[in-house]
């Protein structure tokens, strides 16, 4: 009877052993493959509860997820012979579990593996310019590379590929900071000389306007005094324009026939006269100065009223070759 209890005991802890070894749990982002004695079954397990044989089946479980790959830092040479360094991240996932058990070792060894051999060979094949600037299109081109080796025989997926860094050398970086410093200097060049061409015309048409309305450049003037005269400095210069003395001389030619009275008026005396009327109220010119300048007038005038006249001059001469000259004793 003991006999009997200990074999039906022995029985049902291999039977238990045995019913554990053939239940399986595949997840549902697994599938399973069954190999049996070696063999490969066609049959793929899904997700669930799965039974196999305990004795001579053997099951793999495959992940379908997509995996992220990160791709070492490659030294590189690119068409236009720059030396840098690229690193990159892969993403991918295995469509077929039986291809990518069988008939390659290690499918993420061998992913890892050519993807650094066709960042290189890509990278060889695009200039610097293409890398900095088109980066879409290396990746592109480098996902297409890889999708050949990987995806009919090995039954992998490319789904995506960026590139993440790429590594200058500092002469290169130097040279781009001075490329591109360069290039700003150039922009603000343009902009400025556009600002300068735009003002020239904005001038251009505003001095138009004050040449067809002779008031306005008057009352330009007198906005300008205006605005100095707000600052409360102890002296002010006003320019005026000599359009104004011509103004005046032509008037005094129409009321005057003779050239006399044309001459008595000193340009000094003139531009005073302007300047006082184009003052504003409340600001007069400093009378020392007017009279200096009137007092300077009138000397002139009196040195011209005392000049000889050629007639005077030529018998002045006459006389001194007449007088005898006296000889040394």
């Amino acid at each position: 009877m003991i006999v009997l209890i200990t074999l039906l005991v022995i029985v049902g802890v291999a039977g238990l052993i045995l019913l554990t070894m053939s239940v399986h749990d595949v997840q549902q982002y697994q599938r399973g493959v069954v190999f049996r004695f070696g063999r490969l079954l066609p049959d793929i397990r899904g997700p669930g509860l799965r039974l196999i044989r305990p004795i001579g089946d053997r099951m793999r479980k495959v992940s379908v997820q997509t995996e992220v790959l990160g791709v070492p830092a490659q030294g590189a040479i690119t068409a236009d012979n720059v030396t840098l360094t690229v690193d990159a991240v892969i993403y991918f996932r295995v469509l077929d579990p039986v291809k990518a058990l069988v008939n390659v070792t290690d499918y993420r060894a061998a992913v890892s593996q050519i993807a650094q051999t066709s960042l290189r060979s890509v990278i060889g094949r695009a200039d610097l310019d293409t890398l900095l600037s088109d980066r879409d299109h290396v990746n592109a081109e480098l996902k297409k590379v890889m999708d050949a080796p990987t995806e009919e025989p090995w039954g992998l997926r490319i789904e995506r590929v960026e590139i993440k860094d790429i590594a200058l050398p500092e002469s290169m970086m130097r040279s781009m900071s001075k490329q591109a410093e360069a290039e700003r200097e150039r922009r603000a060049r343009v902009i400025a000389a556009d600002g300068e061409f735009q003002a020239s015309q904005r001038l251009t048409d505003a001095a138009a306007t004050m040449a067809d309305t002779p008031g306005a450049l008057q009352l330009r003037l007198l906005q300008t005094v205006v605005d100095v005269a707000a600052e409360k400095n102890s002296t002010l210069v006003m320019p005026f324009p000599v359009e104004l003395l011509r103004f005046f001389e032509q008037h005094d030619d129409g009321q005057h026939d003779g050239t006399s009275a044309h001459r008595e008026t000193h340009p000094s005396v003139l531009a005073d006269a302007v300047t006082a009327a184009a003052l504003p109220a409340g600001m007069t010119v400093p009378t020392a100065n007017c009279d200096a300048r009137a007092d300077r007038a009138q000397l002139a005038r009196e040195r011209r009223t005392n000049w000889p006249t050629p007639e005077q001059v030529a018998d002045e001469a006459s006389a001194r070759d007449a007088t005898p000259t006296p000889t040394p004793n």
